[in-house]
């Protein structure tokens, strides 16, 4: 009796361990099992798909991540802190993790990461975990010297998980790469002056490209958030098929 006991009460902390390293938020739907949307801070996320971790551009600090799953890959978008922060990825267990990074952010990364990363300049893709990941533009406009974000330096991604397209902007502007988009099932939105675009370029380019689903994030500037609720507006009021999700990035 005392040994089914015992057993009983390992089966039950191993559940709420397991229950503790799954993620919650949106469920999508897709071809190999449900893709799991789980906000955390700014244009950071965590992706679950296919018995697989994703971290997009974790920042924040390690507090952010407690009773979060470990990631299997980590993917970044550009050299600034709120995108490639050394303090959080020294942070998390990152023992089994790849990582997908533009050239110049691998040029900053510590010795103790180079054999776990993968390189991707605009234009190129790769496969990983049986995901497939293309690198595209981000950038601003103009383009000059002074650019925040000159064309080249990061990525913007396109994830095929499952069969569904998964854009991630990246910090940009409404470039006609993002505006020449096809079949986006699901599209993360940066909109934050004077950082990437207005409310009013994001919702015209979101308007272009036709995602099904799109999510304003990166929302933040230096007069405080950007207004979602008008982004949503904007965007419905001339094409009420697409679902735009408001979601809190900044809990």
């Amino acid at each position: 009796m005392k040994r089914l006991l015992v057993v009983l009460i390992a089966g039950f902390a191993l559940c709420e361990i397991v229950s503790a390293q799954r993620l919650s938020g949106d469920v999508i739907a897709t071809d190999q099992g449900d893709l799991v949307i789980h906000p955390i801070l700014h244009s950071t996320m965590a992706l679950e798909w296919d018995g697989k971790i994703i971290y997009m551009d974790p920042y924040g600090g390690v507090e952010k991540y407690q009773g979060l799953p470990n990631p299997d890959l980590v993917i970044i978008t550009d050299i600034h802190g709120d995108h490639f922060n050394l303090t959080t990825l020294d942070s998390l267990d990152l023992s089994q993790t790849t990582m997908i990074v533009p050239p110049e952010v691998a040029l900053d990364m510590p010795t103790k990461y180079q054999d776990k990363l993968r390189i991707m300049k605009n234009g190129e893709q790769q496969e990983v975990f049986g995901a497939l990941i293309k690198a595209i533009p981000m950038y601003n406009l103009p383009e000059t010297g002074e650019s925040r974000h000159p064309k080249g330096r990061g990525n913007g991604y396109v994830l095929t998980l499952g069969g569904k397209r998964i854009y991630i902007s990246g910090d940009t502007e409404d470039i006609p790469e993002m505006r020449a988009l096809k079949n986006i099932d699901v599209a993360f939105v940066c909109m934050n002056l004077p950082f990437t675009m207005t409310v009013e370029q994001a919702a015209d380019a979101v308007l272009e490209f036709q995602p099904k689903i799109v999510y304003p994030f990166h929302y933040r500037g230096i007069n405080g958030f950007s207004d979602i609720e008008k982004f949503k507006k904007l965007v419905n009021d001339k094409n009420p098929e697409i679902e735009v999700r408001l979601r809190d990035w900044y809990k």
